[in-house]
């Protein structure tokens, strides 16, 4: 999980909503609607971690080695799906070819490659230009993993998007889904997983929703 308290805040006065927001939604819908919907944040050892980490990757700055531009810190927006967020680096070769630091290994799900996604989206929209990849750091093992941004994955980030808003209007926080993903989850003591399971029939319908696109990943 990586999170920034600066992009766990409410919706913006003209209705975005953060890149941020869709990692939370794609690893966990009950993990998203604590942070967004009721501003509960905890910070664990690996939370500091990821924090630190991007604090150092996405100070505002720029730097030019050979060929390559490098922009750190830069700020993003999508007027068609709402969104607003920053990218750690964005590397001009010249296309763009947008950075993001986590502070782990790579995930079982997609929850890392839809924020690069919608990265990638916000940056086309912003400098009509066409981005085909870009690139997740992750510090263990520091390495970077390439990440194609394919029809699959734009559409499927789309969508994530549209129910995120839906979510935000709705105000309604899911129930949880427990998994061995819980242990690392900083939020765990206050989610209780095992404890609110259960499904309401305010959150049914929701929770169907959720499970079908976790389907389709």
């Amino acid at each position: 999980m990586a999170a920034s308290t600066s992009t766990s805040t409410s919706e913006a006065d003209d209705d975005t909503l953060p890149i941020s927001g869709l990692q939370h939604l794609a690893f966990c819908p009950r993990q998203w609607a604590l942070i967004h919907l009721e501003q509960v944040w905890v910070e664990n050892v690996r939370t500091a971690e990821g924090r630190l980490l991007h604090e150092r990757a996405d100070s505002p700055g720029e730097s030019r080695r050979a060929s390559v531009r490098t922009v750190r810190g830069m700020w993003l927006r999508s007027e068609r799906l709402h969104l607003t967020g920053r990218a750690d680096i964005v590397e001009f070769k010249p296309e763009p070819y947008p950075v993001e630091y986590k502070r782990g290994k790579s995930k079982p799900n997609d929850c890392d490659t839809v924020q690069l996604c919608a990265q990638a989206l916000c940056l086309e929209e912003m400098l009509q230009a066409a981005i085909e990849r870009g690139a997740i750091f992750y510090g263990n093992p520091r390495r970077r993993l390439e990440v194609e941004f394919t029809p699959e994955l734009r559409s499927r980030t789309e969508r994530l998007a549209a129910t995120m808003h839906h979510l935000y209007r709705s105000r309604v926080t899911p129930p949880a889904t427990p998994g061995p993903y819980c242990r690392n989850c900083s939020l765990v003591d206050v989610c209780l997983p095992e404890a609110t399971s259960h499904e309401d029939d305010a959150a049914r319908w929701v929770a169907q929703q959720l499970r079908s696109l976790r389907q389709e990943a």
